[in-house]
């Protein structure tokens, strides 16, 4: 798919902005796209081979995590949702939410558990994210975006890829790094709730992609905007928020069981 802008209209590498009735048919069917996905999983399969000649055997649990992982993925990148993202900025966040919060955590899932993580690399992690975040949401490289499919999958591939780093420590925290783990995800989700509420309260449009775009849908580029503010400031915070409790649950219950494997140690003493 192109790029090009003439006469108020948008060519993105998603297509042109898509009419309502013609929405359910803008598939994003390109070829290397489709390739990349296809080898991305076949790569996970051959890696997982050599897992289990080694000592991280995937467990069926894990296999299927990727496997909903890509899945969700490679939907929000080939469904009708990349169409309706050239019109709505709404879509565009509903699209980097669902790789960021929902696909990401089932990759990092699903990869084989670290044991140790280096000081202070869940709070790396979510600098990287939400450096990341706040950079492609600035109105100029998020205009950008638009106008070349090089730098639109560097902001997929960079966001994506610091979500999945970001949720891959925080899953690997344990009870040794739960206070790092809990920092990183406060900090990740006071973050996005702030850049949400600053879409949701702009007293003006900032995304002029979107300027003519968004009528179509019964939405003005303002309440576009605000709805996209919304989506990024409620949904995201939930599904971290919940990380932050199961969290702690799960560092809680390994640290009893710690305190009760050495407890008839303490005892024959």
């Amino acid at each position: 798919m192109g790029s090009i802008e003439h006469a108020g209209r948008i060519e993105a590498y998603c297509g042109s902005p898509p009419s309502p009735g013609a929405l359910t048919e803008r598939w994003n069917l390109d070829p290397i796209l489709i390739a990349a996905l296809v080898l991305a999983l076949a790569a996970y399969g051959l890696a997982s081979r050599s897992w289990r000649r080694g000592e991280q055997t995937p467990t069926m649990a894990q296999s299927a995590c990727v496997c909903m992982g890509w899945a969700i993925g490679a939907l929000a990148l080939t469904s009708p949702l990349c169409a309706l993202s050239v019109s709505l900025s709404a879509a565009r966040v509903a699209q980097h939410m669902v790789l960021a919060a929902v696909a990401a955590p089932l990759l990092a899932l699903g990869l084989p558990r670290r044991r140790r993580l280096r000081p202070l690399e869940p709070l790396a992690a979510a600098a990287a994210f939400a450096v990341v975040l706040w950079f492609w949401h600035a109105p100029g490289p998020y205009d950008a975006t638009f106008a070349s499919p090089l730098t639109y999958w560097a902001m997929h591939l960079s966001a994506f890829g610091a979500a999945v780093w970001l949720w891959s420590t925080l899953l690997a925290a344990g009870a040794r790094r739960l206070g790092e783990a809990l920092a990183a995800a406060l900090l990740t989700s006071l973050q996005m709730g702030l850049l949400g509420a600053i879409l949701t309260f702009a007293n003006r449009p900032l995304y002029a992609p979107h300027a003519l775009t968004t009528a179509a849908w019964g939405l003005t580029p303002l309440g576009d905007q605000q709805l996209a503010g919304a989506i990024m400031w409620i949904p995201a915070g939930l599904v971290l928020a919940a990380a932050v409790v199961g969290g702690l649950a799960v560092a809680l219950r390994d640290a009893g069981r710690r305190a009760d494997s050495l407890a008839p140690v303490e005892l024959a003493r």
